[in-house]
């Protein structure tokens, strides 16, 4: 069960540090979508590890004749986070990137729906309590939204952003013009 003051890693960190292509893929990822370390990179690639493993073993169970069951419920998870289409099968999933969660983080999404100009205001009007997903507001920059989750994406009704003559809201709408 373990205790509480040493907590696990949720992530694995990469085998070799000092790789010039990792490193450069990283620092284009870690632009494009505003991650504050490195660590946020890995526990995401080590939940895409995760799910790709998953697969595999749903993949060897299929060809035994069992696991029909757990395979739709497992696409049926990853359809709800948006990762792959109803439809999908568990080959499918093996052929998942990196990117399609990045664009599934609320940070991301936040830039996409214009209400904030950057990446990285984003991510500060997220860690702000300016955010709510629902009826819950959230804080947590690399919440992964789900499909259903999407459309209810808005200002918080307490936060000063949610008026719409804040001047941050005209500066997005004339930039956005």
């Amino acid at each position: 069960m373990g205790t509480a003051k040493r907590q696990s890693n949720k992530y694995k960190s990469p085998k070799k540090i000092w790789d010039k292509a990792r490193i450069d893929r990283d620092i284009e990822l870690r632009k494009t979508y505003g991650f504050k370390n490195k660590k946020e990179l890995w526990k995401t690639e080590s939940l895409l590890r995760r799910i790709r493993n998953r697969a595999r073993k749903l993949i060897s169970l299929k060809a035994l004749g069992k696991g029909q069951e757990e395979e739709k419920e497992f696409v049926r998870k990853l359809h709800s986070l948006g990762l792959v289409e109803s439809d999908a099968t568990v080959d499918d999933v093996l052929d998942l990137e990196l990117t399609d969660f990045m664009e599934r983080r609320l940070q991301t999404l936040v830039l996409k729906k214009k209400m904030a100009r950057s990446i990285r205001e984003s991510r500060q009007v997220i860690t702000h309590r300016h955010i709510q997903v629902g009826e819950k507001i959230v804080d947590t920059p690399s919440y992964m939204v789900k499909r259903d989750e999407e459309n209810k994406i808005v200002f918080a009704e307490n936060s000063p952003l949610a008026a719409e003559n804040h001047p941050i809201r005209t500066a997005n709408k004339e930039s956005n013009v």
